[in-house]
């Protein structure tokens, strides 16, 4: 029969094993997927300085998280479903993974051949969200990243009124996490000013770059330094909105 002492020392061999286990236990691996645009994609050299926010999101994230960036240059909602963009992610994707949505910039033009009518286009983002849920996957609304377009008194301009409003009204009734990049990169623009803010975006003079060797001034697509902040916005977001996901971030896996 065991004394008191030798029941204390294996009761705390006992606590002291499953306290280490505890802790050497790897939590779940996930998958964070990026369904959007070319505001978000990855580039190819070719388009070098120019970035997606997803390729320096990719940094922020411990081992157990994989940044999925299935994003594409010139897709809507539309096509990006057409393609089978949507489907792969459904196909790669499992309980517990993420999937953050961001279109508008290619659904709001007539003029393109990506243009979704409005309600398409907020049927489309309704299926995101369904069929994210079907897999049980937390799907992530985001609002566009703004155009860069000051105003003759140096104010940031309002660059898609419409399609902004669909995406609220989707993500209102479909009771889901929005991310209003379209706010959060405004006043990014508006803290830098008129002019500093070009900093942020694609703009080159003629012979700055080989890649562009007549010069480039775009103020939809962005440079590394504006896909770094545009990034950093995201993950204040999730900071903010996402505690479980921020918790898996490389900073606060190592306290």
């Amino acid at each position: 029969m065991m004394n008191k002492r030798s029941l204390y020392t294996t009761f705390g061999m006992l606590i002291a094993a499953l306290l280490l286990w505890a802790f050497q236990t790897k939590r779940s691996d996930i998958k964070v997927f990026l369904a959007g645009d070319s505001t978000m994609s990855i580039k190819e050299q070719k388009a070098y300085p120019e970035a997606g926010w997803g390729m320096p999101f990719v940094h922020f994230w411990d081992s157990s998280v994989t940044v999925v960036n299935k994003a594409k240059n010139g897709r809507s909602s539309r096509t990006f479903i057409e393609e089978g963009l949507w489907q792969s992610i459904l196909q790669e994707g499992k309980a517990g993974d993420y999937v953050f949505i961001q279109f508008c910039h290619n659904d709001e033009v007539p003029t393109k051949k990506s243009y979704t009518k409005p309600e398409e286009y907020k049927n489309n983002l309704r299926r995101f969200v369904d069929d994210a849920r079907s897999k049980g996957m937390t799907a992530v609304l985001m609002t566009p990243v703004s155009r860069r377009k000051f105003d003759a008194q140096g104010q940031q301009e309002e660059t898609h009124p419409e399609y902004i409003a669909y995406i609220q009204e989707v993500a209102k009734e479909k009771k889901v996490l929005l991310f209003d990049m379209n706010t959060a990169t405004k006043a990014l623009y508006q803290q830098f000013g008129e002019a500093q803010s070009k900093w942020l975006f694609l703009q080159l003079k003629p012979g700055e770059h080989p890649n562009y060797p007549e010069g480039k001034e775009d103020n939809t697509h962005f440079n590394e330094l504006g896909a770094r902040l545009v990034a950093q916005l995201v993950l204040q977001e999730i900071k903010s909105q996402l505690p479980e996901l921020y918790s898996r971030t490389v900073n606060r896996t190592k306290k």
